[in-house]
């Protein structure tokens, strides 16, 4: 799932694979922004069979948990 996850990141926002931890911070630390982070939601909904609420945006803070999220609620 990691793995799946970092390479959307790349490909789709164009961050440095490097940079990209579970502890990374979206924004803090990879410097994604509310619109970046909402095509992320939208990619990991296509690409994991996951819809994600709109409440639980906020609680993305850090790849792992985005990663921990989709781990609970992908249907692949």
């Amino acid at each position: 799932m990691f793995e799946t996850l970092k390479n959307l990141l790349v490909e789709e926002l164009q961050l440095d694979p490097d940079e990209i931890t579970m502890e990374s911070e979206l924004a803090n630390d990879l410097g994604v922004n509310s619109i970046e982070l909402a095509d992320l939601v939208m990619l990991c909904e296509d690409k994991f069979g996951v819809e994600i609420e709109d409440d639980d945006i906020h609680k993305f803070v850090t790849i792992a948990d985005v990663v921990a999220y989709m781990e609970a609620h992908s249907q692949n």
